[in-house]
């Protein structure tokens, strides 16, 4: 199955893709899927792994009673999750389905979760078992997979991709299949084309252009409203670490500092976009995951860069700021094909090399075309800055995604511009290709301890005093 540029950049809330989104999302497939045609009266809900070791700091138990009423984490907003969340903590009654057309209220609390943090089912570590039972009798049940970006699948699923299972889809004609980097330069070398008209080639499958430039618009415009949203907020980041909101005062004072936005300041001003999109990533807000919500500070930041200080872009018109966003956003997506092909994108599997390290690699592709480089130098760019982050472990201080995850996506959008420009002083040319490196990531994920994948057992997480 060909992945999509919107199935890597997707709309979601905060703070985690696979701790929030992807737990919401499963939630409400059970009731769109399982329970539709069921009477029930009781759900029972068992967390596995790392999403119940860190799902309080990540906001997953909320995220599956939100799932269970049948929100859909791409267009509920953060006025919903906070109103209904409340409203089901007094009073402990979920109204399931109630956002699919089909209402039954159920007795469910955080409280009732059953949490096994120590139990890693075999296909994934986010796992959840939901379950729906009438009286005594179990009526509906099924397990998923929280596996990174948002991305969800059922234990079926995973069992038959584990055996490589094929899949009917129309898919599979697109043009320029590719699930390597090898397939994929090829491609570029053989018809000429950048990797942005590849990956776009592909996307006109199943939309039109139209329709392909409006959506990619609409992913950039969601990206710039989380940054200045953040810009507006201040105080403490929710979850008890009382972590300062340092956005809206590093924005006053570069704009004191350097109210023409100079390219003597350029790595200040990333800094800045790449702090406010995850601290509004941290309050639960509106975020695109890029490829995952603890990474999506990586790809705006960079992207700000591209736009500001680019060849041209001191006098850059909108026509064509828009088309270096496009081609950006598309070489970063193709760049993260390779990621969730080859590997994953999961902290709770691979580490956090798996999140920021390939946001980095992706971030650093798509700015090495928009600054003219050629394919070959587009995969020397991406394979820089995932060299760069191997090992990368994922240790959130209280499983909440704020420290080091907020300066860590800071750290990494400046290691992705500066690996695009490593990749444009040579000719293309690389002693590590981005395949063998990537799978690198995925053999140190392996052989990476549980402990410092995403479950607060290790590193940072076990060092540092939380209050």
């Amino acid at each position: 199955m060909a992945i999509s540029i919107f199935d890597l950049f997707s709309v979601g809330i905060g703070p985690s893709s696979s701790h929030t989104v992807g737990p919401m999302r499963a939630a409400r497939r059970f009731v769109a899927e399982r329970l539709a045609e069921v009477e029930f009266d009781g759900l029972r809900v068992d967390l596995y792994g790392s999403l119940s070791a860190t799902g309080q700091g990540h906001g997953t138990f909320e995220a599956v009673l939100l799932g269970l009423e049948g929100w859909d984490p791409e267009t509920v907003k953060p006025e919903d999750v906070d109103g209904r969340t409340e409203a089901m903590r007094q009073s402990g009654i979920v109204q399931v389905g109630a956002q699919l057309g089909r209402h039954t209220d159920v007795a469910l609390r955080v409280e009732d979760f059953v949490q096994r943090p120590l139990t890693f089912l075999p296909q994934h570590s986010n796992g959840m078992t939901l379950t729906a039972r009438h009286g005594e009798q179990e009526v509906a049940s099924e397990t998923y997979f929280s596996v990174g970006g948002g991305f969800v699948v059922t234990e079926a699923e995973a069992e038959a991709e584990s055996l490589g299972a094929v899949v009917e889809t129309t898919a599979d004609a697109v043009p320029y299949p590719f699930t390597t980097s090898e397939e994929l330069f090829k491609h570029c070398q053989r018809t000429g084309l950048p990797v942005s008209e590849i990956m776009l080639a592909n996307e006109l499958t199943n939309r039109t252009e139209e329709q392909v430039r409006t959506g990619v618009q609409h992913i950039w415009d969601v990206m710039e409203e989380c940054k200045n949203s953040a810009l507006t907020r201040t105080g403490q980041l929710p979850g008890g670490l009382k972590v300062n909101r340092r956005a809206p005062g590093w924005h006053e004072r570069l704009w004191e500092q350097d109210p023409e936005r100079s390219h003597a300041y350029w790595q200040e001003w990333v800094n800045l976009v790449a702090l406010a999109v995850n601290e509004e990533n941290a309050s639960g807000g509106r975020v695109v995951t890029a490829p995952t919500n603890g990474a999506a500070g990586i790809i705006p930041a960079v992207g700000f860069y591209a736009t500001h200080y680019g060849p041209g872009a001191t006098f850059c018109s909108p026509e064509d700021k828009e088309r270096n966003v496009f081609r950006y956003l598309m070489t970063a997506a193709a760049v993260g094909v390779l990621y969730k092909e080859q590997a994953s994108i999961s902290g709770a599997e691979v580490g956090c090399q798996g999140e920021v390290g390939s946001a980095a690699s992706m971030a650093a592709g798509g700015l090495c075309e928009v600054l003219g480089g050629t394919p070959q130098q587009v995969e020397n760019a991406a394979e820089i800055a995932m060299e760069h982050n191997l090992g990368l472990t994922c240790d959130p201080i209280a499983g909440l995604v704020q420290v080091p995850c907020i300066e860590r996506n800071a750290i990494a959008a400046t290691k992705a511009i500066n690996a695009a420009r490593m990749a444009l002083m040579g000719d293309g040319e690389h002693r590590v290709s981005l395949d063998e490196v990537i799978v690198t990531m995925r053999e140190t994920g392996k052989d990476m301890s549980s402990k410092y994948k995403e479950t607060a057992q290790g590193g940072l997480a076990v060092n540092v005093v939380e209050c």
